[in-house]
């Protein structure tokens, strides 16, 4: 061994390097305003699990990625669940990137369900980049809106209540409170049930995308400030330049939980409700209530009832939405966000006046 390698190897044993976090403990969960620093059923964390499961979406789960991301019942082993370990740095993108490939080249005429979903999933993962690099152009869209002419829309009447509700999965719409319960106990629900959830935040309750998104931001397990606050803003209609997509959680419980298979999984309650009843279970009448022992309404019901009047309040919200949109203003500035934040190929092959891609195309998380 040369007299420079035991140099080498004599200070790494020796010379102790000061560094800012040595002086004192890290803070405790309580201090940061966390009630509780885990969740009691989130994926392991570490860079052999997510090996593990990035090989076991290569090799298996990508056979249900198209076709089985939407629903929460077949979401959570359809989806790459990737996303935790590319936000918290066990993996990187460039290396899935290759693994992707890999696959591909590996895949034969029997694995052709195995190449759709991987490139599907490749298709996500330029997105992924995509709208980090949103947030690192133009770092305000974490605290104000992408297009200043919404400015005003919702901010002086966010109804700190309604968030409380919402936070505590107190909605009474069965799948929207299923999903926060879900995010509850494991940090993770699948995109489609995270867009729902901004959008009733949104558009019936009327909240202000920002407390909404630091509310998640603490329950994601794979929070990626890039991704998380372009897509709050896209639910709540604040870019200018995306159609709004309004999430009716009622139909989003028939298409993608028909037989409540999900809800009753996570709302205990829900498992006396009818079959009949399952969807709507507010208008369950009086007398059958009391022989299935639940309550609707009064001070601590079993199963609350909606905040507001689904329909009304967002045929509402529509209304002042669009309104703002049509505004000439509004109009005029949608072409400067659209060259700023639009794909490099939108713009080249579609302008700055055209409608942007599919919305679900460009949203769906890992």
């Amino acid at each position: 061994m040369s007299g420079s390698q035991i140099g080498i190897d004599d200070s790494l044993h020796a010379v102790s390097i000061g560094v800012p976090w040595d002086a004192s403990k890290p803070p405790v969960a309580a201090s940061l305003g966390l009630k509780e620093p885990d969740k009691p059923y989130r994926q392991a964390g570490g860079r052999a699990r997510a090996e593990q499961v990035l090989q076991s979406f290569l090799t298996d789960r990508s056979a249900r990625y198209r076709g089985g991301i939407s629903s929460p019942l077949s979401a959570s082993e359809a989806c790459s669940r990737l996303s935790p370990y590319l936000a918290l740095g066990c993996l990187s993108v460039r290396e899935v990137v290759q693994a992707v490939q890999q696959a591909q080249k590996a895949s034969g005429e029997g694995r052709k369900r195995h190449q759709a979903g991987l490139r599907s999933f490749t298709s996500r993962l330029h997105w992924h980049c995509h709208f980090i690099q949103k947030l690192e152009s133009e770092p305000d869209i974490e605290f104000r809106n992408m297009h200043r002419g919404y400015d005003g829309l919702r901010e002086s009447e966010h109804d700190p209540e309604r968030l409380e509700v919402l936070m505590a999965g107190r909605t009474g719409w069965p799948l929207v409170d299923a999903c926060i319960a879900m995010l509850r106990e494991t940090g993770w629900v699948n995109f489609r049930m995270r867009a729902m959830i901004v959008s009733i935040a949104a558009y019936p309750l009327w909240l202000h995308w920002r407390p909404v998104g630091e509310w998640l931001a603490r329950e994601f397990l794979d929070y990626e400030p890039g991704i998380h606050w372009s897509q709050l803003q896209m639910q709540s209609g604040t870019t200018g330049i995306n159609i709004p997509r309004i999430y009716n959680p009622i139909k989003q419980a028939r298409d993608q939980d028909p037989e409540g298979q999900f809800v009753r999984r996570w709302l205990p309650a829900m498992r006396k409700v009818p079959d009949a009843w399952l969807f709507e279970p507010w208008r369950m009448p009086l007398d059958m209530q009391s022989r299935l022992g639940l309550t609707v309404d009064g001070p601590e019901p079993d199963i609350p009832q909606p905040l507001v009047d689904l329909e009304a309040a967002t045929r509402e919200a529509k209304k002042r939405l669009f309104e703002l949109r049509a505004q000439p203003s509004v109009r005029a500035a949608k072409a400067g966000i659209v060259h700023k934040h639009g794909s490099r190929t939108f713009r080249s092959s579609r302008g700055a006046d055209k409608r942007s891609p599919s919305d679900h195309s460009q949203m769906e998380l890992l």
